[in-house]
């Protein structure tokens, strides 16, 4: 019925591979600065977004009549002269940051931190729907954590208690650090693994700043970091431990935390935090009969902005890619929305500042939306990570959650698209993108992609493409425009996801969520959707 009831809504406009691909080449110029949160690339990022709705006839959704929502922000800046070190057995180690460690300081100011023991914590993980809690039984007081990557499922060939192959939210190197925190730790070091960890060491050594909501609170838990193995390895060894061992104990049941009680861990450092407002940028199309009711798409606008520059002296990460293609492709969407007969709920379109951050700009908005959570119908990400050709597929990120995956399924198929599982689940992608934050506070919310399964060359010509941008180019200033790319992947991605968000915003289903947990917290606002 809903697909009748679309058809005689008017026939989907096909959403032009050119269009976005002019969208991507503009927002990933020089001119954009990388689109940098509170750099200068903001100003002229929301302008263009706000020109390309307005002329495509939408209208503003931001606060007090405006197109956009301010979401304070302080930046962290580490300045010159840091250092961290180990301490084994009255041996000095100092690391080389960004060689061998990555070193991040939580509060503003100086911090020093002088021979604080180290734990080993396993996974680092607490859940307490599990029991499982890597720092029961031991003081954290004072001392800094050394966690493994991801979560025991990982490399264990068995089902653990987890979910198997795909990361859970407590593997998640953010969950880790909030765990420490909360069982008294100074610190957290991570041991470094591309597979385990889902990226290169060079993505968590970028000179990057940081930014975290306003206002800027002291944390108790003062440093955060990697160690390469050029670090780890010798520090092992110098233990009589290997890497084997370590992960052996900590998928052991009932696995206790172990003190290093001949390591200690040195860190100094001083952080300029600098508050400012980033925006988010909020458009919608008003619905005819429902409009109270919202189908949400979202994008992010931002990129790394201007940092260090690579080899060749670039110092602009432009992000084309990412997320200039998903941007471009909420752009399509808006204005194929646009062009179609107006549907009874109403549609609105955000691009959000700072996901690259921390899912900033999204969560700020989930916790003061502009239009209540509670009938919010959907909330539908376009973050795709990906260049590609022609595809066969659609990559489900997170499968398993949502109602919304069969009308995903049945949408794709008639575009000739097969729906098929995310290839890395073990990389935690559902945790790594705008529509977590809703998907937390119970909003029904579906992430995909364009698939590697090419129509010219299958996987194998697909794998290569995604792979060799992971490696070299995911937020690198190499993540920039190239003039060979079809946007015909992109142009399918916007399609499936335009024709799906048409037949909620003109139907009257509520979907849900097929995780208990989820739908427990949906059904607490059900009074509100009858």
């Amino acid at each position: 019925m809903l697909l009748l009831s679309l058809l005689l809504a008017g026939a989907a406009p096909t959403i032009s591979p050119a269009e976005i691909k002019a969208d991507v080449r503009e927002l990933s110029s020089d001119t954009f600065a990388g689109r940098g949160p509170g750099e200068d690339g903001e100003t002229a990022t929301l302008a263009y977004l706000e020109q390309q709705f307005a002329s495509a006839g939408l209208q503003p959704a931001g606060t007090n009549g405006s197109w956009y929502q301010d979401v304070p922000l302080v930046r962290l800046d580490r300045l010159p002269g840091a250092a961290l070190s180990l301490t084994v057995s009255g041996r000095r180690m100092p690391l080389a940051i960004g060689r061998q460690a990555s070193l991040g300081l939580a509060n503003a100011g100086r911090t020093q931190i002088t021979d604080a023991p180290l734990v080993f914590a396993g996974f680092g993980i607490v859940d307490p729907a599990t029991g499982h809690d890597d720092f029961a039984a031991v003081d954290m007081a004072g001392k800094v954590a050394l966690v493994l990557a991801n979560d025991p499922d990982f490399e264990a060939g068995e089902d653990l208690g987890f979910e198997g192959k795909r990361l859970v939210i407590g593997g998640r190197v953010g969950s880790k650090f909030a765990a420490a925190r909360k069982a008294g730790a100074i610190g957290v070091l991570v041991i470094h693994e591309d597979a385990a960890a889902s990226y290169p060491f060079s993505q968590v050594t970028q000179p990057l700043p940081s930014a975290v909501p306003a206002p800027l609170a002291t944390s108790s838990l003062q440093l955060t970091g990697w160690l390469d193995r050029s670090a780890w390895t010798p520090l092992l060894k110098s233990l009589n431990l290997d890497l084997a061992t370590l992960k052996a104990r900590a998928r052991t049941p009932g696995f206790q935390a172990m003190p290093l009680d001949s390591v200690a861990v040195s860190a100094s450092g001083d952080v300029k935090a600098t508050p400012f407002t980033s925006r988010n940028i909020v458009a919608r199309l008003p619905g005819t009969t429902h409009p109270e009711e919202v189908v949400l798409y979202g994008a992010h606008w931002d990129a790394n902005g201007r940092n260090a520059p690579d080899a060749t002296g670039d110092a602009i990460r432009n992000g084309a890619v990412d997320n200039g293609i998903g941007t471009a492709e909420l752009l399509a969407v808006a204005r194929a929305f646009a062009k179609a007969p107006r549907t009874g709920r109403t549609v609105m379109f955000a691009a959000w500042t700072a996901e690259e951050k921390g899912l900033l700009g999204a969560s700020f908005y989930a916790a003061h939306p502009l239009t209540p959570l509670e009938t919010t119908v959907a909330v539908i990400n376009l973050d795709p990570h990906v260049a590609l050709p022609t595809s066969t597929t659609i990559e489900l990120i997170g499968g398993g959650r949502t109602t919304l995956e069969n009308d995903l399924t049945r949408v794709a198929a008639q575009q000739g698209l097969r729906v098929v599982p995310e290839p890395s689940p073990e990389a935690g992608w559902y945790f790594r993108s705008d529509h977590y934050p809703f998907a937390s506070a119970g909003v029904p919310a579906l992430a995909f992609r364009i698939g590697r399964d090419l129509a010219a060359g299958g996987a194998a010509a697909g794998n290569r493409i995604v792979e060799r941008y992971n490696a070299r180019c995911y937020h690198q200033p190499c993540d920039a425009f190239d003039a060979g790319w079809t946007a015909q992947g992109a142009a399918q991605e916007a399609d499936v996801a335009f024709a799906l968000g048409r037949e909620l915003a003109a139907g009257r289903s509520w979907p849900g969520w097929t995780d208990p947990a989820l739908q427990a917290k949906r059904d607490l606002s059900k009074a509100r959707r009858q």
